[in-house]
């Protein structure tokens, strides 16, 4: 077999060298040879012992190329030695010994056979992109080659990955190759475009690389929406010799593969996703022009939902795609953005497994026997948020048991190419119409909606308008509002998918409607209109979702959520279909939990009890229940004690003296080793002080009258309540025999009020807790005033006091005033006194 020269043939002797003797990393630069001349290169190794090559490809159009260029160098044609697999699409044969394959179907072929019996190396072409399912692929088959299959070799490469530490990682040897790319000159801008003009900008830069370069021009844009917008721009620019292309995955595949292939007379420009940034050798291509940007899905596990993201590449993105100008020439890449944006970049692309939906991972984990990430070697593992969020969308959906284990609805998933949610709405359908309907969904689900943002905010978010689309399509009679081309897709993928479902099933005698169906994929996103009429959601996950205004689904009290934008409130429904209160009730029974609830009545300032049966976080059914001793309302009533504060309590005044006298301890006396009752600690221990006093109280009104004080009392030991009784006593008793009591403002010092006739014959004033503790002594007239407040009643005695004296005895004449009140006799108040002689 011979083979062309490319820059990595030098290498081809240490390739085969390590492979022999062990798994291999091999880094080699853009347009290397690498995709192409390795498989061809290894196909005879002895150590094969006549066993097949497989290498997967991150995407459909890499892998139909590949396969095409490796047969055209055998001088075969695909489908002989050298064959291709996509989804829908294989060109194999029993005596081919190259497949080129996608991801993902490499993981079908290890649930089939998990010692890959036929295989004898994998070759993972362009790692660096860290494909989630490229990730689960190496990972299990180096738990095959560990432990069924020490023969079988494994193979990752790319351009721009640290080979060094996924070596390490793999027990491999590392092997970077040199590469003679031509060189490829990169021009910047002098500074970042803002958000809203990169589209103007990167059509400038087209226009500059137009005048300047030679060659067809690739621009890399995040997505079609941005390939439409810049397309426009250029059509009213560029000359009419220039053919302006576009490459996405909605481009047919034959459309593909020609503008890969080239060849054409005209000049091109081609307008493409990341779809071209790797393997791809695009014919003619002299000049690159890279807006920085892709857009990928993002997975949020609080939500249960994926949103596709628009953010900058990382930097091992913008040498993938510099190098596409440099493939078969000196090129040029023209980079929508500063050379300081570049220094920031990440430095690789950021693993799809940290942000993916991992749903259809752990279904083949669990078809593997694996029921948690520990149990394997990842390059990059799971996040455990993520893989918690996929086990419960699994059990909801049938497909694993309680601990983890597959159940046999599962394997029949596992057996579809599909999201596991897709694949449970396939197997869900029995007789031959639902099966066709649940193909239909799932295709409409696959593919873009057939209509175009205009036409959805007119025609609203019903997937049954979309189905009667599709049924007019079949028969020719396509609505103006609806893109054909969609239709066609959406009509290829169903009649493929119905392929795929089984016919050995019994069927169901009722018809399944669209919303049904879609629950079948959704039982997560079964949603009730929070209030009659409203475009406000609940979804049965917890999250909350909204219809668009004018949505013709409003009002619907029961929809199925198929399509929905993760917002950071809720969500908007973009796709939906209506849901019958009997069809959940009916076929959600299983999921449906009754329970006694226990909630806070505002208007009736008491707790009630409801009877009520949920699905999920959605209540199917609810009944008023009267209140029963075993009802444990202790928690609403402490939320209201925390709500309202400790001076809801009748006893509020006592309390508060109390956490008075305590503090007066702490500032004067010194003593800390006193509980501490303060509004702050109180409140955050209500559970241990205040529950055990709530027994059988379930309204405000009980709640206001419990005995605060006494709750407290358990704070305090015996010890403690007679030393603070003696330190700091709650009443007085006056010369004159009375108890008055003795007030303990917050913060403050004590106070007595008492008439200062009562006052008489003390020689000073009371001091508290062993004399460090001063009253503040309030004396009053017989009227109940204050005539003189005071800290040192001695004081007062022998200065102030006489002229008090002199105002109160011409106003209270029959009162004792006497001129030494020292040394006189208390009375009290209302007890008249003869006056004594002169």
């Amino acid at each position: 077999m011979h083979l062309p020269e490319l820059p990595i043939t030098a290498s081809l002797p240490a390739i085969r060298e390590a492979l022999a003797r062990s798994h291999l990393v091999l880094g080699a630069p853009p347009g290397s040879g690498k995709t192409t001349l390795v498989p061809l290169a290894l196909m005879e190794e002895e150590w094969l012992q006549g066993r097949r090559i497989v290498m997967l490809e991150p995407r459909r159009p890499a892998a139909r190329m590949a396969a095409h260029r490796m047969a055209t160098l055998l001088n075969e044609k695909v489908g002989d030695q050298v064959g291709y697999q996509v989804r829908f699409e294989r060109r194999i044969n029993r005596d081919t010994r190259i497949e080129v394959i996608t991801e993902g179907l490499l993981l079908r072929r290890l649930q089939k056979d998990p010692e890959l019996s036929d295989i004898g190396l994998v070759i993972f072409d362009e790692f660096h992109e860290r494909g989630l399912n490229g990730d689960l692929s190496l990972t299990l088959c180096l738990d095959v080659a560990r432990s069924l299959r020490p023969d079988m070799r494994l193979m990752p490469m790319s351009a721009s990955l640290d080979g060094k530490a996924l070596a390490e990682q793999l027990g491999a040897v590392h092997l970077e190759t040199e590469g003679s790319s031509h060189p490829v000159q990169i021009a910047y801008l002098g500074r970042d475009p803002r958000p809203e003009d990169r589209v103007r900008q990167l059509a400038k830069q087209v226009q500059e690389a137009l005048r300047a370069q030679d060659g067809d021009l690739l621009v890399f844009l995040p997505g079609k929406g941005e390939i439409d917008n810049l397309g426009r721009l250029l059509n009213e620019t560029v000359p009419p010799d220039i053919e302006l292309l576009k490459l996405h995955s909605e481009v047919p595949a034959k459309e593909q593969d020609a503008i890969i292939q080239g060849g054409g007379a005209r000049r091109r420009v081609i307008l493409s996703t990341d779809i071209a940034e790797t393997s791809l050798t695009i014919e003619g291509i002299g000049a690159v022009i890279d807006s920085g940007l892709n857009r990928k899905p993002r997975f949020d596990p609080a939500t249960g939902l994926t949103r596709l993201q628009t953010g900058f590449i990382s930097q091992a993105s913008a040498l993938q795609r510099t190098g596409r100008a440099g493939r078969l020439g000196p090129g040029h890449c023209y980079r929508a953005w500063t050379e300081a944006r570049q220094q920031r970049l990440e430095r690789e692309i950021r693993p799809e497994i940290q942000d993916a939906d991992l749903a259809g991972t752990v279904l083949e984990l669990a078809g593997w026997g694996i029921k948690n990430p520990d149990e394997l070697s990842w390059v990059t593992p799971p996040p455990g948020a993520h893989w918690e969020q996929a086990v419960e969308l699994l059990r909801q959906l049938a497909a694993i048991d309680s601990v983890g284990r597959i159940t046999a609805a599962g394997r029949s998933m596992l057996q579809l190419p599909i999201h596991p949610r897709l694949a449970h709405l396939l197997i869900s359908a029995k007789r031959p119409d639902a099966r066709q309907k649940a193909a239909d969904i799932a295709a409409l689900l696959s593919e873009r909606d057939p209509l175009d943002r205009v036409a959805r905010e007119t025609v609203g978010s019903d997937i049954r308008v979309r189905l009667e689309a599709l049924a007019d399509f079949r028969e020719r009679r396509s609505g103006s509002d609806f893109q054909r081309e969609s239709l066609r897709r959406i009509d290829q993928a169903a009649r493929q998918l119905l392929a795929l479902q089984t016919q050995d099933t019994p069927a169901e005698e009722e018809t399944l409607s669209p919303g049904l169906l879609l629950a079948m994929a959704f039982p997560d996103r079964i949603a009730k209109a929070r209030v009659p009429g409203s475009t406000h959601y609940l979804l049965c996950n917890g999250r909350a979702a909204s219809l668009p205004a004018n949505d013709p689904l409003i009002g619907t009290p029961y929809l199925v959520a198929a399509a929905l934008d993760a917002g950071s409130k809720q969500g908007r429904i973009w796709l939906a279909a209506p849901l019958g209160h009997d069809e959940v009730e009916k076929h959600f029974s299983n999921q449906i939990t009754e329970d006694r609830e226990l909630e806070w009545d505002s208007q009736a300032k008491a707790v009630r009890a409801w009877q009520r049966r949920r699905l999920g976080a959605l209540t199917i059914s609810e009944q008023n229940a009267r209140i029963i001793p075993e009802d444990d309302t202790a928690g609403l009533m402490l939320q209201q004690v925390r709500s309202l504060g400790l001076d809801l309590f009748d006893q509020a005044p006592a309390l508060r003296r109390l956490q008075a006298r305590l503090g007066l301890l702490r500032r004067y006396a010194g003593i800390q080793d006193w509980p501490d009752l303060s509004d702050e600690t109180l409140l955050d221990q209500l559970e241990d002080w205040l529950t055990p006093w709530l027994q059988g109280i379930h309204s405000l009104k009980r709640l206001r009258a419990l005995d605060v004080v006494s709750a407290l009392a358990p704070l305090l030991d015996w010890e403690q309540q007679q030393r603070l009784q003696a330190l700091l006593p709650e009443t007085y008793t006056t010369p004159a025999g009375t108890r008055r009591a003795i007030e303990y403002p917050a913060g403050e010092d004590p106070v007595l009020r008492v008439p200062l006739q009562e006052m008489l014959g003390a020689q000073q004033g009371p001091v508290l807790a062993d004399g460090k503790v001063p009253v503040v002594l309030h004396l009053l007239s017989p009227a109940m005033r204050p005539i003189q407040i005071t800290r040192d009643l001695v004081h007062f005695w022998g200065n102030a006091y006489a002229d008090v004296r002199k105002e109160m005895r011409g106003r209270y004449p029959k009162h004792h005033w006497p001129e030494d009140p020292a040394n006189a006799q208390a009375t009290r108040l209302g007890r008249r006194r003869s006056r004594p002689k002169d």
